[in-house]
């Protein structure tokens, strides 16, 4: 049963699941039936240049919108957060919150139905439970100090210093690990509990469920397709660009990964296969422990029973 509040909220869906789960294209079904519009929220995706490593909705599935900027198209539906930032900078979970509030406002305005769709837990959170996030300027000197470090070691330093934080971050992302040690820092800690503004939304959070054989064999489908679309073509036309090998192992999984197989330090196509197809496993592990710890998501398998919960929400 979903908890309707009673209060009349403007209602939104949020679609999540772990790498490989099916994610966009629920979304995207729900959004032609509930007349909706798709927000990604995904730490990769964000990127331009990260298109098939982040497992995004490829250009040729894709038109831009002409009426505004960073605005695309796929099957005639919405998609926002996609291609608008450099993969040069850094971009958090805070710069995420407020363009999403942006774009969630605009979506509503237009009557249209707000359909929140990803993979990464700490910004679906900062969206669903409205975080207000404390103002820490960038140091760049301790950042460029900071990068030298493996993740293993930032973790360990995190964990030192704030164990609270070292416990919900993921501990293979080396830059969310760098943007806490900072805040730590600068307040002496990452504050355990951050602050919530007053609840403005009504959210129905649905996580695709999938069973574990089935989706490591959907993993290991999807990054044999990805390898076959230019993985490491495209790693290397990062590098060309002018990234460091050390930026574009900053974005983790195949980015980690391709630049050791374009190094030597993996010597075969096969290796490198093996090693993505881990770590996209870890990396999944890793999302569901983070998503099963929400009690407010509600878990389902098949689409007509996703569609029929959501219709339940929109219609009470």
């Amino acid at each position: 049963m979903v908890n309707i509040d009673e209060k009349k909220f403007p209602k939104i869906i949020v679609i999540l699941g772990p790498t490989a789960s099916g994610k966009s294209a629920t979304a995207i079904r729900l959004a032609k039936k509930f007349n909706g519009e798709v927000i990604s929220v995904d730490s990769r995706q964000i990127y331009r240049g990260l298109d098939v490593g982040s497992g995004k909705i490829l250009k040729d599935s894709l038109s831009k919108a002409t009426d505004q900027k960073d605005i695309f198209l796929s099957e005639g539906i919405r998609h926002y957060m996609l291609d608008i930032v450099s993969p040069r900078t850094n971009f958090s979970a805070a710069q995420f919150k407020k363009k999403s509030d942006r774009i969630i406002s605009d979506i509503l305005k237009r009557d249209k139905l707000p359909i929140l769709c990803g993979g990464t837990g700490f910004w679906i959170q900062a969206v669903v439970d409205d975080m207000i996030y404390p103002e820490v300027k960038p140091d760049w000197k301790l950042r460029k100090k900071l990068e030298k470090k493996s993740t293993e070691k930032l973790f360990a330093q995190l964990k030192k210093i704030d164990p609270t934080r070292a416990k919900n971050i993921d501990s293979k992302n080396k830059v969310r690990l760098i943007r806490a040690i900072e805040i730590c820092q600068s307040l002496g800690k990452v504050p355990a509990k951050i602050e919530k503004a007053d609840a403005k939304y009504n959210f129905l959070q649905i996580g695709i469920q999938r069973d574990r054989e089935i989706l490591h064999k959907k993993i290991e489908l999807n990054v044999k397709k990805r390898f076959r679309q230019g993985m490491i073509a495209e790693v290397e036309n990062l590098k060309n660009s002018g990234l460091s090998w050390r930026k574009i192992e900053s974005f983790g999984l195949s980015y980690r990964l391709i630049p050791k197989y374009l190094r030597r330090e993996i010597e075969t196509k096969e290796e490198l296969l093996e090693k993505i197809c881990i770590d996209e496993k870890n990396y999944a592990k890793r999302q569901i422990t983070w998503f099963k710890k929400d009690k407010r998501i509600v878990w389902i398998e098949k689409f007509k029973d996703i569609e029929k919960i959501t219709a339940s929400f929109l219609n009470a």
